[in-house]
């Protein structure tokens, strides 16, 4: 079908505001008798608070108020377990634990008394290792706790003993990957507002899930909801990152401004941010697989470790996407997975752009590539002999029946795009010389929305004015994706209006209707499938009023060119203007709610089974490097990503977050770690830090599969995490077949590739 503004890519319509400066970001915003606050965090990453003496701070010139624990009514918070401390009351759990806040007349004031207070403590022994805390001897964490296990998710299908015992090939191999942080270009910032229209606090800020922040700030506060109010501005960056920590500023913030009643400005600078802020988790992996000696795969056991550092944030939902997953896009007949998440003493993770798939992507892409290596066979062949189709059924036990499965359709788009299979019979062979190329291909597919770990719905509102403009509000947040052009573009399809009609209001959790948060890649089809149905109730009313004002019938009536037309009629029967003057007159409201609740799933804990998405999105990646073997420097040269999207409603904004999510990926694989050491970060800001820049960016071809889905807005689905996943796998692979060596570990670093580092346990069964 031809659209007329879906699937087009239109210029992203807060693309003007945002390049010009004129976008008010949270740092942005200043209010009069506005109060500057600064966090005292912890010195150390395990230790008991004996006193905590902040005269001489509420001494200094300048400081308003101060807060401690004591001062939080409920200072427990978590948006799925209630364990994170806003400030830490008895004992500190990790090196970003907040102490004390400064409410200060500037920041200079504040950031001084912050070194005022004086805090004594007794300094504990941490655990900084899941295998060490997954032990049964380790002290408890958490004391409230029966061990220092998160969580624990199983996956089984089949035999697991009969299919390695029907195995002729069997490889044993350990990956593992790092703390990874967010490297958003905005740190964290949120303004309380004490006693503003009504609310008793509103919190403006850099701020991914409004909802959540509410939720979080009523629960510390121990007030309803209706008394807090949020409000999203533009967001620098969040990838996940702007959630739980963004809430723990936010109480907070809010517990200053109450106190003193002045405003509360938070803000972080880049050191703080990195050490407050969740990470993505590392990952210890564990794969056993077992082949036919033709590549036929017949058996997988797959055990990981996550670190969920001092506190649970999203642990329990990443490591179930990860369990879900684990065995990648392959039919298996015999599978056992299990997932754990450990608390430690490090820095606590959470979501980022991924959310538990990179990591198990890395591995399982990897062992793929080794496994063809002991049979001898090219890794694309290996991958099509196992590959899903269409009816399909995967580790989890679901039948792959209601969507199109698009596996072996993006891998031959990307494999002729990138010339692989040239290319990789030529790296093969002897080359000379200390610089060596190779390439590399990884494949994935992705679950949409929350899944079966959550409920998933998301609502909508579209209002028509008086003269004709449009109002769009949804719960969901503009994270820098495009979603305030592609709801735009679908209510302008359904309305037949210009988008210069529409504006797309910010998030406010006093009028927007609530729509869960903006992640798992969830906006364009959850939300995007709620605008689609508030925006088609709008349309049947404008449908019906004019049928009855002209004696038509309904159903022959359509809008499109700013007007309204009859099928096998090409006149134009009233305009856009002239229909909106008729309605004003008639007194008919032209606004409606859409609300969409995503298809029912389930999934069995116990058994380890069941439908976990009702669909899914697929993926392949190819990377051709080149490695100076004499100093261990990788040169990206070129990325070919395809990737399945069900139906593009903006190919340009969607290109935009394949080029973005591939370079997340480059980093991830060859350089971005969070280095920690007995639970202490070594490298706290962008000098130590390494992340991509423009220069490191290869020759990069995004190409679009679309293949439309019938739950999906006009058979759109995801894009946003899938774009990332599989980069790091790609490169390694790539990487490996360069120089020889098997590199198990990320970031695949100058060192692990000069030195050839395979850390990991390497067993192979020749049955």
């Amino acid at each position: 079908m031809v659209y007329d503004k879906v699937n087009k890519p239109i210029r992203r319509i807060d693309g003007y505001e945002k390049v010009t400066g004129k976008a008010k970001f949270a740092a942005d915003l200043f209010f009069p008798n506005l109060l500057y606050g600064k966090v005292l965090r912890s010195k150390y990453p395990h230790a008991q608070i004996i006193k905590i003496n902040l005269d001489k701070a509420l001494a200094y010139p300048g400081v308003k108020a101060i807060i401690t624990a004591k001062d939080i009514p409920n200072n427990k918070i978590g948006v799925i377990i209630q364990d994170q401390q806003v400030l830490a009351q008895d004992e500190v759990f990790f090196i970003g634990d907040g102490i004390a806040v400064v409410a200060a007349n500037t920041l200079e004031t504040a950031s001084k008394a912050i070194n005022l207070i004086e805090v004594e403590y007794k300094e504990l022994p941490g655990i900084f290792d899941p295998e060490e805390a997954a032990r049964k001897d380790s002290f408890l964490i958490h004391s409230d706790r029966q061990n220092n296990q998160v969580i624990h998710h199983r996956l089984r299908k089949g035999d697991t003993e009969k299919g390695f015992q029907d195995a002729e090939i069997i490889l044993e191999r350990e990956y593992s990957t790092p703390f990874v942080e967010h490297a958003y270009l905005e740190p964290e910032v949120v303004v309380a507002v004490p006693y503003e229209q009504n609310s008793l606090v509103t919190i403006y800020g850099s701020i991914q899930n409004p909802f959540a922040c509410r939720n979080a700030v009523a629960s510390a506060l121990k007030v309803s909801l209706n008394k807090v109010r949020v409000i999203q501005n533009h967001l620098g960056g969040s990838f996940g990152g702007k959630d739980e920590v963004i809430s723990s500023m936010s109480v907070r913030a809010a517990v200053l401004a109450l106190k003193t009643g002045q405003p509360v400005k938070l803000i972080n600078n880049r050191e703080e941010s990195i050490l407050e802020s969740y990470k993505r988790h590392p990952y210890k992996m564990k794969y056993k697989i077992g082949a036919t000696r033709e590549g036929k795969l017949v058996a997988m056991e797959i055990k990981c470790l996550a670190d969920s550092g001092a506190y649970a944030c999203q642990t329990p939902f990443v490591t179930w996407r990860s369990v879900v997953q684990a065995t990648g896009p392959y039919e298996l007949p015999h599978v056992k997975t299990d997932t754990y998440g450990y608390f430690t003493n490090n820095i606590y993770t959470g979501a980022m752009r991924g959310y538990g798939s990179p990591q198990i992507i890395f591995a399982n892409e990897s062992l793929m590539d080794e496994l063809a290596q002991e049979l001898k066979m090219n890794p694309l062949e290996l991958r099509l002999k196992n590959i899903y189709h269409n009816n399909s059924i995967t580790a989890s036990g679901q039948k792959l029946d209601n969507h199109t499965v698009s596996l072996e359709e993006v891998i031959n788009r990307a494999i002729k795009e990138s010339d692989y299979i040239n290319k990789y019979q030529e790296y093969n062979k002897i080359q000379s010389g200390d610089k060596k190329k190779g390439i590399g291909m990884a494949i994935s597919f992705r679950g949409c929305s929350l899944g079966a770990e959550a409920t998933d719905a998301a609502g909508a509102i579209v209002a028509v004015q008086r003269d004709g403009s449009v109002l769009i509000s949804t719960g969901l947040a503009e994270n820098g994706m495009g979603l305030k052009t592609v709801f735009s573009q679908i209510v302008a399809e359904e309305l037949g209006i210009e988008l210069n009609r529409i504006n797309y209001m910010e998030v406010d959790t006093s009028v927007s209707p609530e729509s869960g948060s903006t992640v798992a890649s969830r906006s364009t089809i959850l939300g995007g499938n709620a605008v689609k149905l508030a925006a088609q109730q709008v349309k049947d009313k404008i449908l019906a009023m004019i049928a009855a004002k002209y004696n038509l019938r309904k159903e022959n009536l359509y809008l499109k060119n700013e007007g309204i037309y009859e099928k096998f009629n090409p006149q134009k029967i009233i305009s856009y203007e002239e229909m909106i003057e008729v309605a004003n007159k008639e007194g008919i409201f032209l606004s409606a709610y859409g609300w969409y609740k995503a298809p029912d799933i389930f999934w069995d804990e116990e058994a380890g089974q069941g439908n976990p998405y009702f669909t899914y999105v697929y993926g392949c990646q190819v990377a051709e490097v080149e490695v100076d073997t004499a100093t261990g420097q990788i040169e990206i040269l070129k990325i070919t990503a395809a990737h399945e999207v069900g139906k593009s409603i903006n190919p340009a904004c969607l290109k935009g977050q394949i080029y973005g999510g591939v370079i997340m990926g480059l980093g991830y694989g060859i350089m971005e770690e969070v280095e920690t050491y007995q639970g202490y970060i070594r490298n706290t800001n962008f000098d130590e830090y390494l992340i991509p820049t423009i220069k490191d960016k290869p020759d990069l071809v995004a190409i679009i599969v679309e293949n439309p889905d019938p739950y999906g807005p006009y058979g759109a689905k995801s894009i946003g995490e899938p774009s990332l996943e599989l980069t790091a796998a790609a490169i390694a692979n790539a990487v490996a077949q360069a120089t020889g060596k098997r590199i198990r570990n990320l970031p695949l670093n100058l060192e692990r590739v000069l030195l050839g580092h395979a850390l990991s346990r390497e067993v192979n069964h020749d049955v």
